[in-house]
């Protein structure tokens, strides 16, 4: 319009939120009236239009968007001030809209019937099509116009439309189920130890994703620590990372006596349910409360960080390839006795891997630092404040899950 109010509107009613620069569409077409409730009113009632957005934006005034009862037009029903220069258009927008239908007579004698004023009965234009035109309680002019080929091009677009998004809504349905269902893996109870306290987090990237860690009580006396990433992203990795978790839980009885027997039956049935490129890295660990030891197995895992109560590292690294590539598998098992004050944290690739602006990698040696610099934490802060190190490290968007364990133990 060019006046500084209609500016204002231009520039400060956007429904979409920030856009990349290439995103271009028609957001609305403004209509002068005199009464917005006596509008509404016209055009919901006795058009059958939708109301989109009825907001106050404070002293630009009440902004009302209303929509035809197909396709994604938005007018603007606008109230101007009496002394504004868009008051003087009252009765003069709009005259250019053109809405499309694939029967204008129908729509013609509907309408008339139910008090709308048309100029005249429907015609036949030199363009080929049919058409009247129609105005608002205000006197705005509008075009109600059909043809066949353009009708049919726009049915076809708006089912098309409508098609897209019922999927896009059946598809973030159905990720929302995913999302609740995959939160129900990860461990829900962490049983009690006199010697161990420990904390497990799964920040994940998308809706679901690939890494997974567990708590599982082997006896009275000693539990397992689990934590693994499946190959790929998104809903094909949730599927493998379930599957992963159902051979975990389904074997653990061997755990105890023969872990390796354990891994080699894990191995067996991921191979087995899997295609020949799909794999998983698996880092297990069982913990013994009366002795304090722990037996574990890195299956083509990350190192996992032992920090001492006397300061010194450890790394405890790969003692097999990974789960799910080949057929006859085997593993060997280590041990290590945890003394009080020493923390064990274990991790994926979506913690060291996470970049900056600069394309660093966050890395092992920040997370070492971290871990150093926190580690008088109790376990559950202490997770939070490794994660918190990494998202301040890494602040675009999150690439991949982010998955911590940290083990902490208690007495000598």
């Amino acid at each position: 319009m060019g006046s500084p109010a209609s500016s204002n509107w231009t520039e400060e009613i956007t429904l979409g939120g920030n856009r990349d620069a290439s995103y271009l569409r028609l957001h609305h077409v403004p209509v002068f009236v005199r009464d917005q409730d006596r509008s509404l009113r016209f055009y919901s009632e006795q058009l059958g239009f939708r109301l989109i957005v009825d907001y106050h934006f404070a002293e630009h005034g009440r902004f009302v968007l209303i929509s035809p009862p197909d396709g994604s037009a938005l007018l603007a029903l606008i109230a101007p001030k009496p002394d504004s220069e868009e008051y003087k258009l009252i009765g003069h927008s709009g005259q250019c809209a053109v809405f499309v239908t694939d029967d204008v007579t129908a729509n013609f004698h509907t309408w008339r019937d139910r008090g709308v004023r048309f100029h005249h009965p429907p015609q036949k234009g030199t363009w080929g099509g049919v058409f009247t035109v129609f105005d608002d309680l205000d006197g705005n002019s509008f075009v109600l116009a059909g043809w066949d080929d353009i009708t049919r091009e726009v049915e076809t677009q708006r089912r098309a439309i409508a098609e897209k998004l019922e999927a896009e809504r059946r598809a973030l349905q159905e990720l929302e189920i995913a999302k609740q269902v995959q939160a129900r893996l990860f461990p829900q109870t962490a049983p009690s130890l006199k010697t161990l306290t420990y904390a497990g987090t799964c920040i994940q990237a998308r809706e679901v994703g690939g890494d997974y860690y567990d708590f599982v009580k082997l006896d009275q006396d000693r539990l397992g620590l689990v934590i693994g990433d499946v190959s790929g992203k998104g809903i094909a990795a949730a599927l493998l990372m379930a599957n992963l978790q159902a051979n975990l839980r389904s074997q653990f009885a061997t755990a105890l006596d023969k872990p390796c027997r354990f891994l080699q039956s894990v191995n067996q049935l991921f191979y087995e349910n899997t295609t020949d490129s799909i794999y998983a890295t698996l880092f297990f660990a069982e913990y013994d409360d009366k002795t304090q030891r722990v037996r574990y197995a890195n299956c083509g895992h990350l190192s996992a960080l032992l920090l001492r109560n006397d300061r010194t590292l450890e790394r405890l690294e790969s003692t097999c390839t990974v789960l799910g590539l080949f057929k006859e598998w085997d593993c060997a098992i280590r041990e290590r006795t945890l003394l009080g004050g020493d923390t064990l944290v274990l991790y994926t690739d979506g913690v060291t891997e996470s970049f900056n602006g600069q394309g660093e990698e966050f890395g092992e040696q920040r997370l070492i630092e971290a871990l150093q610099r926190h580690d008088q934490l109790d376990a559950q802060a202490l997770v939070a404040a490794l994660v918190d190190e990494v998202r301040e490290f890494s602040t675009r968007e999150q690439q991949d899950d982010i998955t911590l364990i940290v083990a902490k133990c208690g007495v000598n």
